[in-house]
């Protein structure tokens, strides 16, 4: 008797939704366009306007220039300020260097922002929870240097230490993993039981309605496929999101070319996912190199409705390029 040969498993797609662009990437990139469509090439960019790499090179194609430093940008000139935000320092700079300025941070970074200036006034200490290094905790720090103290995750908290363990409150980098903040929220509240929460909560929605669409398929996929760069937080903590969900293996993936066929091994169902940042082009390069490979059936995993927009920085309703030149001239 002749052995039967066994049927491979279907192979399928999980798609997240949502996935990609938030309404703060899409103004900031949105902003930079219209600033070089109006005022025309040079227009400089301090930092990437928002952390992805085939961005920032489509940016850059069309005339803007990304310097890390506001002392970069040669005086009188048009410079705008990414979406993570920047420090009072910064805006005291561009000032100095008589440089017209649009400010593409995002609103929702700004809310954070504006908390730190007011816990601070109110005498606050301020344990800021975010990445060492980040540009946006640099720029939230930057607004009450006295009164914050970064702490890095839940390993941090034994060594914070605090003026008034009943003046004390916590604020977060927006791109954070959910679960992990909140561990992080649970130690220090251990720590310190009078610790007070912000007003509302400082992790974005596009971030946890990414992290939720993961969540829920990650328990499903064999192999989760994060389309994102590595330098983009909430990108990096998708993967990190799929893994703790139950995904067999996750990888982060600037472009379908980066993708190792060997991961396809023993997979049946493959998640698909971007960060914030990325647009949708770059997923649909990796679901055709998917479809090439027998994944071509495609289901959607659908977490969140999002209707967000934000309106565009006001300083495109201006005329900047005689804005700088007055400065100049002074």
């Amino acid at each position: 008797m002749g052995g039967m040969t066994a049927v491979p498993p279907a192979r399928r797609v999980l798609l997240a939704a949502p996935r990609g662009y938030c309404a703060g990437v899409d103004r900031a990139v949105i902003a930079v366009e219209k600033a070089l469509e109006q005022y025309g090439a040079p227009v400089y960019v301090r930092h990437e306007i928002v952390h992805n790499k085939y961005v920032v090179q489509t940016l850059e194609k069309k005339g803007a220039i990304f310097v890390e430093e506001t002392a970069e940008v040669p005086e009188g000139s048009i410079v705008m300020f990414s979406a993570h935000g920047v420090a009072p320092t910064v805006h005291a700079e561009a000032a100095e260097r008589k440089l017209a300025t649009i400010d593409a941070t995002c609103p929702l970074v700004t809310k954070v922002h504006k908390e730190a200036v007011r816990f601070a006034k109110e005498d606050y200490d301020i344990l800021l929870i975010g990445h060492e290094g980040h540009e946006e905790v640099i720029g939230t720090s930057g607004e009450a240097p006295e009164h914050i103290t970064l702490v890095d995750g839940p390993e941090d908290v034994a060594k914070v230490e605090v003026r008034d363990p009943e003046k004390v409150v916590w604020l977060s980098q927006t791109t954070l993993s959910v679960d992990e903040t909140m561990e992080t929220v649970d130690a220090l509240k251990t720590k310190f039981p009078g610790l007070v929460s912000p007003p509302s909560d400082d992790i974005c929605y596009a971030t946890q309605n990414r992290q939720i669409a993961v969540k829920q398929m990650g328990a499903e996929a064999d192999l989760v496929i994060v389309v994102g760069s590595r330098n983009s937080s909430n990108s990096v903590r998708l993967v990190e999101v799929a893994l703790g969900a139950g995904a067999g293996d996750a990888h982060l993936v600037d472009f379908a070319e980066e993708i190792d066929e060997a991961w396809l091994d023993g997979v049946s169902t493959v998640g698909v996912t971007s960060g914030a940042s990325v647009p949708e082009v770059l997923v649909e390069g990796v679901l055709e190199w998917l479809s090439q490979r027998g994944f071509e059936d495609v289901e959607i995993v659908k977490a969140a409705e999002e209707s967000i927009t934000f309106s565009l920085p006001k300083e495109l309703r201006r005329d900047l390029r005689e804005e700088a030149t007055r400065l100049l001239r002074g």
